[in-house]
């Protein structure tokens, strides 16, 4: 995996700016609700006898006839958790390789963790990773140094080479970002890369995750992680299959072509709905079809966010 690192860090001059008002304790690219004499402009309060006039705005004092001291934005690194789903739906299709070129729904996910903590590390950005299933398998420190990186990079490279045979993992994604948005450092950007698709969780509990995390004062992107021919096309040839779920082992026997178009269609409303749900939000939600090229799924995304700066 560390040679296919090398081949996306080119993601890393990309800079990923938060939407919203963050925390750290370093300087650098984002702004905090911390006030200061630094930066930019944020607000008025009002002068109080004794202290320095320096930052009085005279112009305002010309008419209102009041007092009013500046207040500023300092500029400060942000906190990001990366959230992957780590649940036995994610190792699909199992008859794929899982490398860069020919990535599962995991391995995707993996890939795409790395480029972004390449590029958050270049701007000492904090960030951490857990793995999620019906519970939290694993949750790192939040940090910005080196060792870090590569501890985190480490860790992914572990779960690449994770196999199917170590599942089966269910999904509860819903009761785990409940527990994360508590968690975690309030007004962190949270990223979760997942396929959505679980027995234990209905899209109504997976919405009021979302809510619980944005109440929190989290930023939160969503990435929908899937092999869209597949899982939301049923694009299989015209025979009898035998289809398994990886997560409960269940199993049904059918001829594909007798249920796609009521399939596609259920699946369409289905991913419509969390759609929708997270434009009200205001919530990031990113299709990411593991059946197109890495970089046309992450960069246009990234050069996105870096116009909205």
């Amino acid at each position: 995996m560390s040679e296919d690192l090398e081949k996306i860090n080119g993601y890393s001059s990309i800079e990923l700016i938060s939407n919203q008002v963050v925390e750290g304790f370093l300087t650098g690219l984002h702004k905090s609700p911390f006030h200061g004499f630094s930066v930019e402009f944020a607000d008025f309060r009002a002068y109080n006898t004794g202290e320095s006039t320096r930052h009085i705005d005279w112009k305002l004092f010309a008419r209102t006839d009041k007092l009013f001291i500046k207040k500023y934005e300092e500029e400060t690194n942000l906190r990001c958790l990366l959230v992957i789903d780590n649940s036995s739906s994610m190792c699909f299709p199992l008859d794929k390789k899982g490398d860069f070129k020919n990535p599962n729904k995991l391995s995707f996910a993996i890939y795409a963790s790395g480029a972004i903590i390449s590029m958050l590390y270049k701007q000492r950005d904090a960030f951490g990773i857990s793995l999620i299933s019906d519970k939290i398998d694993y949750i790192s420190e939040i940090k910005s140094n080196f060792a870090h990186k590569r501890y985190i990079y480490t860790l992914l490279e572990q779960l690449l080479d994770k196999k199917h045979k170590s599942f089966p993992n269910k999904t509860h994604i819903d009761t785990i970002l409940h527990q994360l948005s508590e968690q975690i450092h309030r007004r962190s950007l949270v990223i979760i890369f997942s396929d959505l698709l679980s027995n234990e969780t209905t899209d109504e509990d997976f919405i009021h995750s979302l809510q619980h995390l944005k109440h929190n004062k989290h930023e939160v992107i969503v990435f929908h992680t899937i092999d869209s021919m597949k899982e939301e096309n049923l694009d299989f040839k015209n025979r009898p299959y035998k289809f398994v779920d990886i997560e409960t082992n269940e199993q049904i026997k059918l001829n594909p072509i007798q249920i796609r178009e009521e399939y596609s269609k259920f699946m369409e409303q289905k991913f419509k709905k969390i759609h929708n749900a997270c434009n009200q939000l205001k919530i990031d939600f990113v299709e990411c079809d593991i059946n197109k090229d890495f970089s046309q799924v992450l960069l246009p995304y990234f050069l996105k966010r870096t116009r909205l700066k």
